[in-house]
């Protein structure tokens, strides 16, 4: 691993980048590689709608148009896969949790929020890193809507975290007092994620 991460580094390096971007076992790519599980849903944006549920005062349900009408930033982040890529500089275009939570309202309790998406996937993440400055419920990456592949028409992005974290096909923020495994969690993927600490599995 050592040797591995020597060569990564000094790829960085001979191209002018900061090699201390890098995580442990990570090595940097250009390309952004499709992964997931099931197959790309089949999504009509008129009957499409995203939902905030939960431990909230208000749950909330709002259509595509509702959604692209609310505030919007860019953020620009490293990205992190835990099958050992990384992406530098990718740039996302959203809404940060704190418009829908203006809205929702989270209770006290609300430690926890649970992504649900498409087909049954769920992703798992302590509330606290979904409302980091640099994460978003993102439609766009690099100036252009998210193609299908990568989660069209919504993901979560929290870079923070290796990027299973970050749910395709966003349709649901559920918000606990209490943690619960998500899919790849389930199989063995650790519940955390830190990349810096190359926490991958849970085994």
């Amino acid at each position: 691993m050592t040797l591995f991460r020597s060569k990564a580094e000094r790829k960085l390096v001979e191209r002018g980048l900061d090699p201390t971007r890098l995580p442990p076992g990570q090595y940097l790519t250009e390309k952004w590689p499709v992964l997931h599980a099931g197959t790309v849903p089949a999504t009509d944006l008129s009957t499409w709608d995203v939902r905030v549920f939960g431990a909230v005062e208000r749950e909330l349900t709002l259509n595509w148009e509702e959604l692209k009408r609310l505030p919007s930033r860019d953020v620009t982040v490293d990205i992190h896969c835990v099958t050992r890529w990384s992406r530098f500089d990718t740039s996302f275009t959203g809404v940060h949790w704190s418009e829908l939570a203006r809205l929702v309202r989270p209770k006290p309790e609300a430690r926890y929020v649970i992504a649900h998406a498409e087909q049954g996937f769920t992703s798992n993440l302590p509330l606290e890193a979904l409302e980091a400055d640099d994460a978003l419920i993102a439609y766009a990456a690099d100036g252009q809507p998210l193609t299908p592949e990568h989660g069209w028409p919504l993901r979560l992005m929290v870079p923070s975290r290796y990027f299973w974290k970050s749910a395709k096909w966003l349709r649901g923020l559920e918000l606990r007092s209490n943690d619960q495994p998500g899919f790849w969690e389930r199989y063995g993927y650790h519940n955390d994620a830190d990349y810096r600490k190359e926490q991958r599995y849970g085994f």
